[in-house]
């Protein structure tokens, strides 16, 4: 069976984009340990070099900043690299870095573990998406192109949590749903059992 395996036609992201019309046969096949609040090993070690934050997410981030502030104890003008990288594949046309202090994201909760952002949503019951990046929530599977496959820290062999747990696919399949839709999933889950039998 080959590694990269189409799709039975594109499916667009909830935005428009990214568009995904193939996936790589590895995210059925590789392990990571899945359960990252259970996770008494690593330390938040993903969230070591920040994260691109699509532009309408660090817009409506930039929209609760008085609230997220308070919540955080970080200045707004500390969340973000100062340029914007434009790029196509992501809504709004480009991404937003967040800026990495102390070997680690600025939004990284250093009192306890995860992500402040998703923390300040939960509390307030907001959907975390309205927040949160789609590169963040699909990790570590992500998009390149029409792509679906591994993150970079996998491929790399670099992520601690590696060959335990769940599939990569398994992992995100939630989140892939949210961002692709049912049929996609469905489309997947397919592929899924075709790497499955063979």
């Amino acid at each position: 069976m080959p590694s990269l395996i189409a799709l039975p036609r594109p499916f667009p992201g909830r935005d428009g984009v990214p568009v995904i019309a193939r996936v790589d046969a590895r995210v059925f096949t590789t392990r990571y340990f899945t359960h990252c609040l259970q996770c008494g090993f690593c330390h938040d070690w993903c969230c070591s070099y920040g994260v691109d934050i699509e532009l309408p997410r660090a817009e409506a981030i930039l929209r609760h900043a008085p609230a997220l502030e308070a919540y955080t104890g970080i200045a707004r003008d500390r969340w973000f690299e100062p340029e914007i990288e434009r790029d196509a594949e992501f809504p709004g046309g480009g991404a937003r870095r967040t800026r990495v202090e102390n070997g680690r994201c600025v939004f990284l909760n250093r009192a306890g573990r995860g992500c402040l952002i998703h923390g300040f949503c939960v509390e307030r019951g907001m959907d975390y998406h309205d927040l949160k990046s789609m590169v963040d929530c699909l990790f570590p599977v992500t998009f390149a192109g029409d792509l679906l496959c591994a993150a970079d820290e996998v491929t790399a062999g670099e992520l601690v949590c590696l060959h335990q747990g769940s599939t990569l696919y398994r992992g995100a399949r939630a989140e892939l749903a949210y961002y692709f839709g049912d049929a996609c999933v469905a489309a997947l889950d397919a592929v899924e059992a075709a790497v499955g039998a063979g």
